[in-house]
């Protein structure tokens, strides 16, 4: 059974376990886009996994895009950002 991500640290260690390499301008972009918004870690997460999806790589811009369009759209969960991005065509 895998682990539950509660915080965007553990969801960043997570995937360094996974693989992926994010250098201090990653983190820093994923801190910043989350305070500048004032989001909550579930919705952060959120945007990171679909900014990998989407990007193939992590693109701060495209993070904090998505996390200021979940902010206007009022996107509170999972569901509603999966159907967020692919009412955009975005995936």
């Amino acid at each position: 059974m895998a682990k539950t991500v509660k915080t965007v640290t553990d969801y960043l260690e997570y995937l360094t376990h996974k693989g992926f390499v994010f250098g201090e301008d990653a983190t820093g972009f994923i801190q910043f886009g989350q305070h500048y918004t004032d989001t909550a870690d579930e919705i952060a997460i959120i945007a990171i996994e679909l900014t990998l999806k989407i990007q193939k790589e992590f693109d701060g811009a495209f993070y904090i895009s998505l996390l200021e369009s979940f902010k206007k759209e009022a996107i509170i969960n999972r569901k509603q950002a999966i159907s967020h991005v692919e009412a955009l065509n975005l995936i």
